[in-house]
């Protein structure tokens, strides 16, 4: 996909369009990681947030709650 750096009051832009973010899965107002590597590719990755160790708890607690008959059948 070919953009074009653009100027942004003092600064430069890239414009995400809404086929680019609706690609990456974006919206306005997420955190993303620019890195810059040698030979100057650049690389946006999104920051997503992870699940703390209870969401991840209750999650299993409740598919065990809601499927309990079949998981025995399954042992």
């Amino acid at each position: 996909m070919h953009k074009k750096l653009t100027k942004l009051g003092n600064s430069q832009g890239l414009v995400f369009d809404a086929a680019l973010m609706e690609l990456a899965r974006l919206k306005v107002g997420d955190d993303v990681n620019v890195e810059v590597h040698e030979g100057g590719t650049i690389t946006i990755t999104p920051l997503r947030p992870r699940p703390s160790k209870e969401e991840v708890t209750a999650a299993v607690r409740g598919v065990m709650k809601n499927y309990a008959r079949t998981m025995r059948k399954l042992a």
